[in-house]
C-alpha cells in the first residue's frame, strides 16, 4: 500500500470508527484496484487515476463473473477513498464524480416464518453447557432485537441495563441506539453470564459473547451457528443472521407495528431502508384481507 492508502485506512478506522470488517473490505478492494492499474496501465499512483481507467476495471470485473451488486460495493470503496483524498486536498476532483451505480435486480429476502423461529427456539438441541446457553441466547437476541451480526459481536457487558431492560447497540457509522429487551431475554443473559464466569480463561473480558477459549466471537462462527440451527427446520436457501433480522422486522410489521418504530429499532437512517420489509407484511395483509373481507367470505 502507498502512503495515501495507509492514511486512508487509519482515517476510516480511527476517525470514522468504521468496523474492522468494513475497513478490511475497503483495504482489499483498494489493493485489487491498485494491482489492476499497475498491470494494465503501468501506473502506481491512485491519486492520478481517471474515470476511464476505473471503467476498464469495472468491465474487467464484470467479464470475470462479478455481479453488479459486488461491483457497486467495490466502487463504493473507491468512492470512500477518493472522498478522503478530496478532504485531505490530495486531489481536486474525484474521478468518480459522475459515476452512477450499476443497475441491479431487487432480490426479495424471504424471512423465516414465525413457526420456523419458534421451532428452533423450542427445540432441545441447544444443551445446558456454556455453548448451548450462549447459542440459544444469540439466536433469541437476534430475533428479539433485530440487531446486525456485527452489532451482536461488538456488544459489551456494560451496554446492558438489567434494571431498565434495555441494551445499547453501536451500529453503522458508530451511531448508538437503545433497544428494549424482553424480561425473558434479561434472564437468559444473566444465566449466560453465570456460565461465562466459569470459563478457565477470558481474553476479551469486556465483550458479552465469547468462545469457550474466552475470545470474542467472529463473523463466520456466528453465521455457522445460525445456519446450523435453522438448517434443521427450514429449507430456505439463505439461513443467515441477516434473515433473522429480516424476520424480526417482518413479523413486527405483520403484527401491526408502526413502520417508523421498526425503522428506529433496526437503526436505519431512512424510512426507505425499512420499506423493503413491507413486501412480506403486504403479503400477510392480503391473506388477512382475503380471509376477513365480507365480499370474499360471501363469495360475491
Amino acid at each position: 500500500m502507498d502512503k495515501n492508502q495507509i492514511a486512508f485506512k487509519e482515517y476510516v478506522l480511527h476517525e470514522k470508527k468504521y468496523s474492522v470488517h468494513t475497513v478490511s473490505a475497503y483495504e482489499k478492494d483498494l489493493l485489487d484496484f491498485a494491482e489492476f492499474i499497475a498491470d494494465h496501465f503501468d501506473q502506481d499512483n491512485l491519486s492520478e487515476i481517471n474515470y476511464s481507467q476505473i471503467r476498464s476495471w469495472i468491465v474487467f470485473l464484470m467479464d470475470n463473473g462479478l455481479n453488479p451488486v459486488s461491483v457497486n460495493r467495490k466502487i463504493a470503496s473507491l468512492k470512500a477513498f477518493y472522498k478522503f483524498l478530496l478532504k485531505s486536498k490530495q486531489i481536486e476532483v474525484s474521478p468518480l464524480v459522475k459515476f452512477k451505480s450499476l443497475k441491479t435486480g431487487k432480490k426479495i429476502q424471504i424471512p423465516f416464518s414465525e413457526k420456523e423461529v419458534q421451532s428452533v427456539l423450542m427445540q432441545g438441541s441447544f444443551g445446558y453447557d456454556f455453548e448451548g446457553i450462549r447459542n440459544k441466547l444469540v439466536i433469541d437476541l437476534f430475533y428479539a432485537s433485530g440487531i446486525r451480526r456485527a452489532e451482536l459481536i461488538e456488544l459489551k457487558i456494560s451496554y446492558i441495563d438489567f434494571h431498565a431492560h434495555t441494551l445499547k447497540v453501536v451500529g453503522k457509522r458508530n451511531k448508538e441506539r437503545i433497544l428494549p429487551i424482553l424480561p425473558e431475554i434479561s434472564k437468559q443473559i444473566k444465566l449466560y453470564l453465570e456460565e461465562r464466569a466459569d470459563l478457565e480463561v477470558i481474553q476479551d473480558s469486556e465483550f458479552l459473547f465469547l468462545t469457550k477459549s474466552g475470545n470474542k466471537l467472529n463473523i463466520s462462527l456466528v453465521y455457522r451457528l445460525v445456519n446450523g440451527y435453522f438448517s434443521g427446520v427450514s429449507e430456505k436457501v439463505k439461513r443467515s443472521p441477516h434473515i433473522l433480522r429480516h424476520s424480526f422486522a417482518t413479523h413486527l410489521l405483520n403484527n401491526g407495528a408502526d413502520i417508523n418504530s421498526v425503522k428506529d429499532l433496526l437503526g436505519h437512517a431512512t424510512l426507505a431502508s425499512t420499506q423493503v420489509y413491507t413486501h412480506n407484511s403486504l403479503a400477510e395483509l392480503k391473506k388477512t384481507h382475503a380471509a376477513a373481507h365480507p365480499r370474499r367470505k360471501n363469495n360475491v
